[in-house]
């Protein structure tokens, strides 16, 4: 009989409850399902995201004026260190994957869960191992790590800091990446309801699929890269230190064969969520889809071939660089095609703008801008003179922040009801979209113009020339904070007191919008049969509501 009621319960009890014999918190921290664990890397992850957010402020505001204000160039260090380290391996890398990858993925796929139960909790511990070795170099040691986020040779080889703790951490998370991957793969190969092909996946699938595999071959060459950096700190082995005989240069083509890969971890699943949020606000399906899908695919495989594009200025030779500068522009092509295919979906659509389609226009701005700085980079001519300058770093956060945190935004308000069965408040929920597109391009499009004008990167202190755009830049920190801090109370808000949800408010006909908000425990009552795509509005009669057509 407990055995029966157990049964009955998975079916129907809320993954917010406690199943039977598993009380408090235990119930969370043993759990094996996936929608559970996918809401412990989002509380951890945005605790990180808030911290890292307090960093940027501390660095914008010593950027304020120039000339030290508040500290000196050694806590300048640390803290641009940190801010990259928090906000790249422990939000940005992991944050669709890990927390909607986790949630949407098997409801997408009409599974139960995830292919490996077990191991998906396991790679939560490691990320929060890694996460805490990684802070654990706060306080370790005499004094922080201030390599930067990337480690480079051979500064991080001979650093005071802390850094081997922190590379050791770094080297943990990349587990956890690996694991998530391997997961998903197999999910994705082996999970997928009755009558879905892989051309009938949605295309957030589509993006976690190519993510995967970079995840899975990508990401074990930077782990051994960071464990060759602890050897030669700890042994004095010397593979990059050229007092040792060493090649600086070398650590810099391994670090970036795979850090452009991830490049793609970071945007493949935000352009996944903007290709489902699209089709059900616009009351469509999604223009060429059989592309957009295949597109994501081609920018995981081109991706692995462009790093040297990082690399102009030291010194590899002529042929390579118009090589690597090639490659680079065949990277736009798969771009272009998603763009291209999203802007006809929009182009005379019955378009009924809601939070997350606003978040999705944004996303489609600010990566738009960000792909188009990135044409300079790649070009050779012009790479030559914005190179360390601070155009990279307004490039770098239009592209990963504007791209990658913006659609992580997008599913975070798309999948909302699904994921708690409550709705947030719309008009708050707009407020906090403008704020945060306004401070957004008032703090990184001065680091454009800045960085054209020729204001070194990572720089403590600068000439009075740049003091206007800077000045610009720091105010944008502000309306930017503040817009993220009222998205996240509004969001907190309704979690606690916001109204109860439909089962499909936007009209969306993806599976997981077939089965209750929140979801059951084993996702579906009765296991779905895939008959037709996954965009498919045929059922959706003139002038009917997204809540009166239903999944």
């Amino acid at each position: 009989m407990a055995e029966s009621h157990a049964a009955d319960w998975g079916r129907t009890g809320s993954y917010l409850d406690n199943p039977p014999g598993r009380p408090g918190i235990m119930g969370w921290l043993t759990t094996t399902d996936h929608k559970r664990i996918a809401l412990m890397y989002a509380a951890v992850m945005f605790i990180f995201f808030l911290v890292g957010m307090l960093l940027g402020l501390a660095i914008r505001l010593e950027l304020m004026q120039p000339g030290q204000q508040f500290y000196g160039p050694k806590v300048y260090n640390t803290f641009f260190t940190l801010h990259g380290v928090i906000m790249i391996f422990l939000f940005i890398v992991p944050g669709i994957p890990a927390i909607f990858g986790n949630f949407i993925l098997p409801l997408q796929l009409g599974a139960e869960d995830v292919a490996f139960p077990k191991l998906n909790l396991a790679s939560w511990y490691v990320y929060m191992a890694g996460a805490v070795l990684a802070l654990t170099s706060l306080f370790a040691g005499d004094s922080p790590p201030d390599t930067g986020w990337t480690f480079y040779a051979p500064y991080s080889l001979n650093s005071g800091g802390s850094v081997s703790l922190a590379v050791l951490g770094a080297f943990v998370l990349g587990f956890s990446s690996i694991m998530t991957g391997m997961n998903f793969i197999v999910t994705i190969h082996r999970l997928r309801a009755r009558g879905m092909g892989f051309f009938r996946m949605p295309l957030f699938c589509w993006g976690l699929y190519a993510t995967s595999w970079i995840q899975v071959i990508a990401t074990p060459v930077v782990g051994i890269t960071l464990l060759l950096v602890t050897m030669e700190r700890l042994l004095g082995i010397g593979f990059f230190d050229p007092a040792m005989g060493g090649d600086p240069i070398l650590y810099q083509h391994l670090f970036w064969i795979y850090s452009h890969p991830v490049v793609y971890v970071m945007i493949l699943p935000a352009m996944g969520v903007v290709s489902d949020i699209l089709p059900p606000f616009c009351g469509r399906t999604i223009f060429g889809y059989k592309a957009i899908a295949i597109s994501s695919m081609a920018i995981a495989i081109v991706g692995y071939l462009v790093w040297g594009h990082h690399m102009f200025t030291v010194g590899m030779s002529d042929t390579a660089r118009w090589v690597f500068s090639l490659l680079t522009f065949f990277v736009a092509i798969p771009t272009g095609i998603k763009i291209f295919n999203w802007t006809a979906t929009l182009y005379r659509a019955s378009i009924e703008v809601r939070v997350p389609l606003l978040y999705v226009l944004g996303f489609i701005f600010l990566f738009s801008i960000g792909g188009l700085t990135g044409l300079v980079n790649g070009a050779l001519a012009t790479d030559i003179h914005v190179h360390d300058t601070a155009f990279i770093v307004g490039h770098f956060h239009y592209t990963m922040f504007g791209g990658a945190g913006i659609g992580l935004f997008a599913a975070l308000h798309f999948w909302f009801p699904k994921m708690f069965g409550r709705m947030y408040d719309e008009k708050r929920a707009t407020w906090a979209w403008g704020l945060i597109m306004v401070g957004f391009n008032v703090l990184y499009f001065p680091m454009l113009v800045m960085g054209i004008m020729g204001m070194p990167r990572r720089y403590h202190d600068y000439l009075p020339q740049f003091q206007v755009p800077h000045f610009i830049s720091t105010v944008g920190s502000w309306i930017l904070a503040a817009g993220l801090l009222l998205m996240i109370f509004n969001l907190l808000r309704g979690i606690k007191n916001g109204p109860k949800a439909a089962t499909n408010p936007w009209g969306a006909t993806t599976l997981e919008w077939t089965t209750t908000s929140p979801p059951p425990l084993l996702n579906f009552v009765k296991l779905p049969v895939v008959t037709t795509g996954p965009y498919d509005f045929t059922g959706r009669k003139p002038g009917q509501s997204h809540e009166e057509a239903g999944p």
